[in-house]
């Protein structure tokens, strides 16, 4: 937690006006030049700028003030705040070890091929490089592009492979999962209209009618040809 005094400048600025303070004394609790606070005590410097009471602010004592008034080799030292207030954190760039800032293109070259969805911000966090060199490297007008061979970047120790996997999994949320059909399907009827009868499956042959009048004739036959033969052998 960093404890800093609050508005410098505008700090400086109240010292000059309402203590015996001298310049280095100034400088040195308001973090500025000497030369600067001589031009705020004469009114080339910090024009406008309001002066903030830093016994107000709980930043100084009175106290602090009158041992600095009375030695002029003492400095001065900032009060402890009453309230802790965290110190912001940046996330900083992903820090890639020199050693290994030569296999970034090619590791770009492996997640652009085998990981198409991945943008090129989640590209940058995954191996700490810049928007230009993936455009590059996607297009073919890097530098060293005849020379890159694609490269894992898990295995070459830029990234994770949680990292990696959180990515992707980010960049699919985003993808359209429409399930495509696959197998036969049925034929449209648009097609199916223009389809050549003569190349449609031959249909199977119908059982032939039978006809009585010949079944009759053929009964009528055989008995006539039986009377003829009872009449022969009377």
């Amino acid at each position: 937690m960093a404890n800093t005094l609050l508005m410098p400048k505008a700090t400086a600025v109240w010292l000059v006006d309402n203590t015996a303070l001298s310049f280095e004394q100034i400088a040195q609790f308001c973090k500025l030049h000497p030369l600067e606070v001589g031009a705020i005590a004469d009114g080339d410097s910090a024009q406008g700028i309001k002066g903030m009471d830093p016994i107000m602010t709980g930043q100084l004592s009175r106290d602090e003030i009158e041992k600095g008034e009375a030695d002029p080799d003492y400095r001065l030292k900032l009060s402890e705040p009453k309230v802790r207030v965290p110190e912001s954190k940046r996330k900083a760039p992903r820090y890639t070890p020199v050693s290994k800032r030569q296999d970034r293109p090619n590791a770009i070259l492996w997640l652009v091929r085998n990981h198409p969805e991945l943008k090129d911000a989640q590209i940058s966090r995954l191996v700490g490089t810049t928007k230009a060199t993936i455009e590059q490297i996607r297009n073919r007008t890097h530098w060293n592009s005849s020379n890159l061979v694609p490269m894992d970047p898990v295995t070459l120790g830029l990234c994770t492979q949680i990292d990696l996997d959180m990515e992707v999994q980010k960049a699919d949320r985003g993808r359209d999962h429409t399930a495509v059909p696959s197998g036969d399907t049925l034929l449209p009827a648009s097609e199916t209209e223009t389809l050549n009868p003569e190349t449609a499956a031959p249909a199977e042959p119908e059982e032939e009618e039978l006809d009585a009048s010949k079944v009759f004739a053929k009964l009528s036959s055989l008995k006539s040809s039986e009377t003829e033969d009872d009449e022969n052998k009377g």
